[in-house]
Parts: structure tokens; C-alpha cells; sequence
């Protein structure tokens, strides 16, 4: 195994989206899903402040235009408290000092509405990029390899074909390879909180993922009572 990066269960990225337009949220919830993320959904300013004083994440996706309490007050209030995970503000205020406002407040980008969800996407991956820069980015067991920037797997040299869900739950399991991963580390990993899933629902990725990694010198191996293992054979 060749691997230089951080442990413990924290390659897959956990998103919060702070937003209160419906429709724009649901639709930057399915996005972000779809690039193979957790993520979850507030659309308050106080449940903001108050969900971020109990769950880390690893990048915010917050609005500016807020019931209770503004997304720069949640902002501010997110840094001051040591805060340092990447914040991507959404926001209708297209003025100059507004988004001046924001980044001095400790945004690391700034999107006016409306956008494309293409753009937004990228501006995530070179977020979460620019985080992650510090890691080294191939991680390799056996004959599988894991790419973290582009977050695509290749078995024996040709491209793993994988779902988000595939996708997201061997990558939990490559980045803490040789280490016993527990059920619900991997189901806190891959589902958000309202997510309507149950915890059986990993067992149920975790048949799919052995199927297609069959027949490589890599295999997951079932803990009984304790979680999943990848190593290899």
C-alpha cells in the first residue's frame, strides 16, 4: 500500500448547505449528492449556528439572505469559534461591498445568484482541492488504485465503473485500508441527515462494491459486530 494522507475516515467530504429557497436548495442538495458527497440541508440562520457548534464539515455552502440570523453573522460566527473549513457564499447581492463584506467576514468564495449548478460544482471541487493540497492525491492497494483529486478508482489499469454510492463507500474504506471501519462511520460518511435510509442500506453497497472488485487482489472483509475491512488478499 502506498498512501500519504491524512486518517481516520476523512477523505469523503461532508457538506452543509445553509439555504432557504426551496427549490434552489433541493436542487444544490441532488448536485452535491451526485458528486458522491454527505450533505446536509438547513434552511435557518440559527439552526445554522446551532448545528455548527455540534457537526464538523468540510466545506459550507451558505446563503446570505437568512430567516432568524444573516448568513454574515453565521459566518462570523463560525470563524470566531475557530472555524476552518472552506465557505462558499451564495448570495443576490451583486453589489462590490457586499461581497467585499463577505470575504472579510472569512469567505473563501463568493457565487451571485443566479447561477448554473455546473459552476457551482466546480467552484466546490477547486474548494475542497485547494483544502485537500496538502495530501497526497493517489492512494494505492494492491491493484486498486484511488485518484483523491479527480475521485475515480481504477482496478488492473482500467477505470473502476462505480455509482456515487459505490464510489463513496470504498473510498471510505481505501483511505483507512488494513483498519476495521465500524457500519456507522461509513453510514455517517455517505448519508445526510435526512437522508431516508437505514443502517441496512450499507450492507447492501458493501455487496455491490465486493462484486465489482471480484477477482483483484484487494477484498473487503466483514468485522462481525465490529464494521468492514479492505485490504488485500
Amino acid at each position: 500500500m502506498s498512501i500519504n494522507s491524512k486518517n481516520q475516515y476523512d477523505l469523503l467530504m461532508r457538506i452543509l448547505v445553509v439555504e432557504d429557497h426551496p427549490e434552489l436548495g433541493s436542487a444544490i442538495n441532488r448536485a452535491i449528492k451526485q458528486m458522491g458527497h454527505a450533505v446536509d440541508l438547513i434552511t435557518d440562520g440559527l439552526q445554522a449556528k446551532q448545528i455548527l457548534q455540534s457537526e464538523s464539515y468540510d466545506l459550507l455552502v451558505l446563503d446570505l439572505n437568512l430567516p432568524s440570523v444573516d448568513g454574515l453573522q453565521v459566518l462570523k460566527g463560525f470563524r470566531e469559534s475557530g472555524g476552518v473549513s472552506p465557505v462558499l457564499v451564495l448570495t443576490a447581492r451583486a453589489e462590490v461591498e457586499d461581497r467585499v463584506m463577505g470575504l472579510d467576514h472569512g469567505a473563501d468564495d463568493y457565487l451571485t445568484k443566479p447561477f448554473e449548478l455546473v459552476e457551482l460544482e466546480a467552484r466546490i471541487r477547486a474548494l475542497l482541492r485547494r483544502h485537500q493540497s496538502k495530501r497526497n492525491l493517489t492512494i494505492e492497494l494492491g491493484e486498486l488504485m484511488f485518484d483523491t483529486n479527480m475521485r475515480a478508482f481504477t482496478l488492473k489499469g482500467e477505470v473502476l465503473q462505480l455509482t456515487p454510492r459505490e464510489r463513496s463507500v470504498l473510498e471510505v474504506l481505501i483511505s483507512n485500508s488494513a483498519q476495521v471501519v465500524p457500519k456507522e462511520v461509513i453510514f455517517e460518511k455517505i448519508f445526510g441527515i435526512d437522508d431516508d435510509v437505514n443502517m441496512s442500506a450499507i450492507e447492501i453497497y458493501i455487496s455491490r462494491v465486493r462484486k465489482k472488485i471480484s477477482g483483484a487482489d484487494v477484498k473487503i472483509h466483514t468485522v462481525r459486530g465490529l464494521g468492514y475491512m479492505l485490504n488485500c488478499q
